[in-house]
């Protein structure tokens, strides 16, 4: 990075996010690389312009975009933004430590999730391996309406609040429009424990359960998730933001979410192990549901909506007894804190 400008930019994870947040780097002009680990993956999209997940009407990757399987194609890059599955964070960063980057990168992650049984973020994970700033970006953000250049906010976060600076502007575009915050730590945990919420979600859609009851779950969901987030050290008014509850209302009510489709597939009968291959791409609410679980003991944190999710997902527990012990509780005071 010269003068607070990034000179090469590069995008890592060819999903839908990555080809979304690719695309959007690109408008604002300067070489794009989209790396994905398989080479056969790196052909379609070259050939196709579009992304594995298209998008109807979507705009093609322009030629200012290189599309490949090979980590030399990373090298020198300043910007460095990380779109991988969570399970896939911690081997992706240590191919990234080997990657030639620029002496001054930088490394934002848009990876929502918590690694289990070390109840680490995914800046965290990279900051293991890399010794450049690692930040991240996080917010209501579906890549279906980014491609189609549909209004979006988001949210990326540095402890120094000149790269956060910097990286809005990179990114933002007259579509695209970025808010920065130092709360690195919340924003992400907002991202990651939303998606356990999503889940519940489409369990109440499937179950045909009315909109009172999706509507008090998001409520509930976001006390929950401000509570456990303040108990790891994030800010309370972050999830009141775009990766708190913005995340969670986009997550919880579109139809564009993998969450809501799998809690839809739970509530008919369909295993948890069972979702993620059903729909084909990553489910990012099951693997978070056991590590917010984790976290919640951890912390020692009250969270009776992820615990109901958890016992779902890893104790087969049928959602309709999940959901009466959820609405047989002690009545007590309404609280975002306790």
């Amino acid at each position: 990075m010269k003068d607070g400008h990034f000179a090469k930019t590069a995008v890592i994870g060819a999903g839908a996010w990555g080809t979304a947040l690719a695309l959007t780097a690109a408008r604002n002009g300067g070489p794009v690389v989209l790396w994905t680990y398989k080479e056969s993956e790196a052909a379609v999209i070259r050939e196709t312009r579009l992304s594995l997940c298209p998008v109807e009407g979507a705009e093609r990757l322009p030629d200012c975009v290189t599309v490949t399987s090979d980590w030399a194609d990373v090298a020198g890059s300043d910007l460095v933004i990380v779109v991988v599955p969570s399970v896939a964070m911690r081997s992706v960063a240590q191919s990234l430590s080997q990657a030639n980057l620029a002496p001054d990168a930088v490394v934002v992650s848009c990876t929502k999730g918590i690694e289990r049984d070390s109840n680490l973020l995914m800046s965290q994970i990279l900051s293991e391996y890399l010794s450049c700033p690692v930040g991240a970006l996080s917010g209501p953000n579906h890549a279906e309406d980014v491609v189609l250049d549909l209004p979006t906010l988001t949210l990326v976060g540095f402890e120094d609040i000149e790269l956060a600076a910097a990286v809005q502007r990179r990114l933002s575009t007259l579509y695209f429009r970025v808010y920065t915050t130092t709360d690195v730590v919340g924003m992400q945990l907002g991202g990651a424990i939303k998606n356990v919420f999503a889940l519940a979600s489409g369990i109440i859609a499937g179950l045909g359960l009315g909109d009172n009851a999706r509507a008090a779950l998001a409520t509930r969901g976001l006390a929950e998730m401000t509570r456990l987030g303040v108990a790891y050290g994030g800010r309370m008014e972050t999830f009141m933001g775009l990766s708190g509850m913005g995340d969670l209302v986009v997550t919880c009510y579109s139809e564009h979410s993998r969450n809501l489709s799998a809690g839809r597939l739970l509530a008919s009968g369909v295993p948890g192990s069972e979702c993620q291959g059903r729909i084909g791409q990553v489910v990012e609410g099951i693997p978070n549901t056991f590590s917010t679980w984790q976290l919640a003991r951890k912390l020692n944190v009250r969270t009776p909506l992820t615990d109901a999710m958890y016992e779902i997902l890893y104790e087969d527990k049928p959602v309709l007894d999940a959901l009466q012990e959820l609405m047989n509780r002690d009545l007590r005071e309404e609280s975002m804190t306790d």
